[in-house]
């Protein structure tokens, strides 16, 4: 997994961001979905990185990112506190203009950043999401049931953090057995630091 990708963890200002970096050409930015991590582009990173500079993160409160005080609100965890972040983070890695993808949670952070900053963001691919607005207005039941952490994290501190601390792997198996991918695309050992991570405080 990652070979020859460059480890570094990148201060933004407001939070720390661990990274993978490989390949050359223009800049390319990864960002994965919930409860993933960057490991999720482990396998198209390698080949995206024969014609791009691939940057794969962690967003902040994920994997080996840090995690920055909350609000009641949960703004420091708003899409776009995140994509602050990655507009930052692309900055001291040099690039004034990218190209951004994001799966699921990292699509709509991935959006935001191509709102919020649209000087920066070349082009955008957003993967396995429609806009918030629309799953809200449609949610019934298949949506509660199906996708609970939407009304989960929406919780007020402890309470997402101690459910998914206390059921890492439960949570981990449900999302990547459940969600409508091959539960064979997730061996083991990434499964296994995926459900570290939800245990990480």
């Amino acid at each position: 997994m990652f070979d020859d990708f460059e480890i570094a963890e990148v201060d933004t200002g407001e939070a720390r961001l661990f990274i993978r970096r490989a390949g050359s050409g223009p800049g390319l930015l990864l960002l994965h979905g919930f409860p993933e991590m960057h490991l999720m582009w482990r396998d198209v990173a390698q080949m995206l990185a024969d014609d791009f500079t691939v940057v794969c993160a962690d967003l902040r409160g994920y994997g080996k990112s840090s995690c920055p005080p909350s609000s009641p609100d949960h703004a420091p965890y708003a899409k776009r506190a995140m994509a602050v972040d990655l507009a930052a983070l692309m900055t001291k890695l040099g690039f004034s203009r990218f190209m951004v993808a994001g799966h699921d949670r990292g699509g709509r952070v991935a959006y935001r950043l191509a709102l919020d900053h649209p000087d920066r963001v070349e082009k955008l691919a957003v993967l396995d999401i429609i806009a918030t607005a629309d799953a809200w207005d449609r949610a019934d039941a298949r949506l509660a049931l199906g996708y609970w952490p939407w009304s989960l994290l929406a919780q007020p501190e402890p309470l997402p953090e101690a459910i998914m601390a206390a059921a890492a792997n439960a949570i981990v198996d449900n999302a990547l057995e459940s969600w409508g991918s091959s539960p064979a695309a997730f061996p083991a050992e990434v499964r296994q630091a995926y459900a570290d991570a939800l245990r990480d405080p």
